[in-house]
């Protein structure tokens, strides 16, 4: 499962982002490291499911009148403060929870309500500019401390036989979820001396930043969107990078709603309904909510989500059956399933992330919407209903 991290400041927003999107329960407060400890939970992307090209909608439980929700992980871990890197703060212990992360969500207080410190001050009062960067920044310094730290281990290396450096890179930072292609990327970026002795703190550190960006890729959340000011958020979104304005509050105020029976909302719609009868004092809350929704297409909670893992990490969506004509599996449960893949996946590809025994015995594959047989090499797209045909089955 595919697993996204949200970074940022204390008092950004990110343990609400993360109720937001899990509704799990954590701490939120006014102050700094609320968060201590990781909290882990399971959020989703949302694409159109195929059962809307049925004459019936598969009643998947991920499935809301077409509306197909994917699980993945996401992390949500003690805020970073300057100098996390060398320690300060909870900044050691928020680092290495990031290890596994596939992409980040660098939650930013685009109200400019926080100082660099994470505490609270007058709205406006703070550029949020310099929180996107910050986040970065320190990932990166950490990463070359932990490239420095090793580097005695790479220098002994270089003087066997036969040594690879594109190797023995890779050997060193699989842990943070470097492959060989982003070793060899990385090093075709920089010029440096074949004699690993002779690099300089300067090369390490471009090293560290270029593995970072390929393997810890960044979405930008503009958070607090309903208070900040117009011109900070549309500084944040004319960055060179991906920008998803949000309200994580916002998201939370539907999400309660649905549970309690008064608010009709699906994550990632534009816009809601109301039920029922609301508490007095609500209706201004829903009314304001509504503007900012309909200014940003929506909460942006859902989008961003969505743009990590479709956009950055560029994945697909694709159904396992084994009916390629009803579109069922074994039990006659319609579309069971859903797969995140990375673009250029093969149908043995999809065969290996069902199971290795399939993947170890794939014959071929078929593809449900035109029941016609595909070659090994074709490229699975966004929506693709296959089934695997294989010895395992």
């Amino acid at each position: 499962m595919l697993s996204l991290a949200l970074a940022g400041k204390p008092n950004a927003g990110k343990s609400t982002f993360y109720t937001a999107a899990t509704m799990a329960e954590v701490d939120v407060a006014n102050y700094p490291f609320t968060t201590i400890d990781a909290n882990r939970g399971i959020s989703h992307v949302r694409t159109r499911c195929p059962c809307l090209d049925l004459d019936d909608r598969c009643g998947n439980d991920t499935c809301h009148d077409g509306k197909r929700y994917v699980p993945v992980e996401l992390l949500d871990v003690a805020g970073l403060v300057p100098g996390a890197h060398e320690g300060r703060g909870l900044g050691n212990q928020f680092l290495d929870e990031l290890t596994d992360a596939d992409a980040i969500l660098n939650v930013v207080d685009a109200s400019g309500g926080t100082n660099a410190e994470g505490e609270p001050v007058e709205v406006g009062s703070h550029d949020p500019l310099e929180d996107v960067d910050f986040i970065e920044r320190e990932m990166d310094l950490w990463l070359a401390s932990i490239v420095d730290r090793n580097w005695e281990s790479i220098q002994r290396q270089s003087r066997s036989p036969g040594f690879d450096i594109d190797e023995a890179l890779t050997e060193m930072l699989t842990g943070f979820g470097a492959t060989t292609a982003d070793v060899a990327a990385s090093l075709r970026e920089l010029e440096y001396p074949e004699d690993p002795v002779k690099w300089e703190d300067e090369q390490r550190e471009t090293l560290a930043r270029e593995i970072r960006a390929r393997t810890k890729p960044i979405v930008v959340v503009a958070n607090k969107i309903d208070v900040a000011p117009p011109e900070n958020v549309e500084a944040l979104l004319n960055l060179d990078r991906p920008v998803v304005p949000a309200t994580a509050e916002g998201e939370v105020a539907l999400r309660r709603g649905v549970e309690q029976g008064v608010i009709d909302y699906d994550p990632g719609d534009e816009d809601f309904e109301v039920r029922s009868e609301l508490p007095e004092g609500t209706q201004s809350t829903l009314d304001a909510l509504t503007e900012t929704m309909t200014e940003w297409d929506g909460t942006g909670v859902q989008a961003a989500l969505n743009t990590a893992v479709y956009d950055l990490l560029d994945h697909r969506t694709v159904y396992p059956v084994q009916d390629q004509t009803h579109w069922t599996d074994a039990k006659g449960n319609v579309l069971p399933d859903a797969f995140l893949l990375p673009s250029g996946s093969t149908p043995t590809d999809l065969a290996y992330a069902v199971h290795s025994d399939i993947g170890d015995g794939y014959l071929h594959a078929i593809d449900a919407r035109s029941n016609r047989e595909i070659g090994d090499e074709y490229v699975l797209e966004e929506g693709d209903v296959i089934k695997i045909v294989s010895t395992a089955n």
